[in-house]
């Protein structure tokens, strides 16, 4: 997965969260650090920190390993697997553990500066499709 290493860094940016009628659920600000650990078994860790306007803050920090052409994933809150498509796009697959019959889907694009991308996450509720994720995110080191 050669793209996912564009991903290394800081990136800051914005989630919204949406229904199928495209209102606001939910939007907070992000702070996204991507590392590749040189030593241990995870080929990549993710430390998200959200902040809410009201002054809410959440922070999770998970592990990647590869097996074969795939990351897998698997948290307390959900398990799966990322691979790269021929076109250099990120694409997640993650069921939740925490609420079963749920799962989600994440395509990543960068752009072509590889300063800015924006992550895009579908997410279905016994196999149909409830809500989206929007997040726009700029690279800060």
């Amino acid at each position: 997965m050669p793209a996912m290493l564009w991903h290394e860094g800081i990136w800051t940016g914005s989630y919204r969260h949406v229904d199928e009628n495209n209102v606001i659920l939910d939007e907070h600000q992000s702070l996204v650090v991507c590392e590749f650990p040189a030593e241990g078994e995870a080929a990549y860790r993710q430390t998200s920190t959200f902040q809410w306007p009201d002054g809410r803050r959440q922070e999770q920090t998970f592990l990647g390993q590869m097996r074969g052409e795939r990351m897998w994933f698997d948290t307390d809150t959900f398990a799966g697997w990322a691979w790269q498509t021929g076109d250099d796009i990120i694409m997640l697959s993650l069921d939740r553990k925490d609420l079963p019959g749920q799962r989600f889907v994440e395509t990543i694009l960068m752009g072509e500066d590889r300063t800015r991308r924006v992550r895009t996450w579908h997410w279905f509720d016994q196999g149909a499709c409830y809500k989206r994720t929007l997040c726009t995110e700029a690279r800060e080191a």
